[in-house]
């Protein structure tokens, strides 16, 4: 098992939109691999590929006991009106804020054979995706909160040990 590094937030890495794979070659199995490995500790939902260092468009989910993988997602649909929800990131340690999100999303992308994948979801599910997509965007979810609990999270953020 190969769990790697997660980055934190203030990492250039975790800034950048990242890029489209193009090519299935083994350094993207590898990547998969070590994605997959990562997510499968106590307590995580999703880890994305800039979130251990490589700025491709890949990200794993654990969720209820479902793992599996998306290269190249994008997020196909979303319904419902946002919703405050209690949500934290292995990138930003200790923190919890209510972020807005919708209560559901479906994610489409391509596994590592190049087929077609949806991955699609409520709860929990739901906010991982769309989290995780975020991540490839360049965003981390202290850009979603609004304006005085962001705020208040990047005071937190300032203060904290690992910053």
């Amino acid at each position: 098992m190969t769990e790697r590094t997660i980055r934190l937030f203030g990492d250039p890495v975790l800034k950048a939109p990242c890029e489209e794979i193009t090519t299935i070659d083994d350094g993207v199995r590898a990547l998969i691999t070590d994605l997959l490995d990562s997510v499968q500790l106590p307590g995580r939902a999703g880890v994305a590929a800039n979130q251990i260092g490589v700025g491709l468009r890949a990200f794993s989910y654990n969720v209820d006991g479902s793992v599996g993988y998306v290269i190249n997602p994008v997020i196909a649909e979303v319904r419902g009106d946002k919703e405050l929800i209690d949500e934290g990131c292995l990138s930003v340690p200790e923190q919890w804020h209510p972020t807005p999100r919708h209560p559901y999303a479906r994610v489409t992308g391509i596994d590592l054979d190049g087929r077609a994948v949806t991955v699609e979801g409520t709860g929990v599910l739901a906010q991982a995706l769309q989290h995780e997509v975020d991540h490839l965007d360049g965003y981390v979810y202290l850009d979603r909160l609004e304006r005085d609990e962001r705020r208040s999270a990047m005071k937190q953020v300032r203060e904290s040990d690992w910053f």
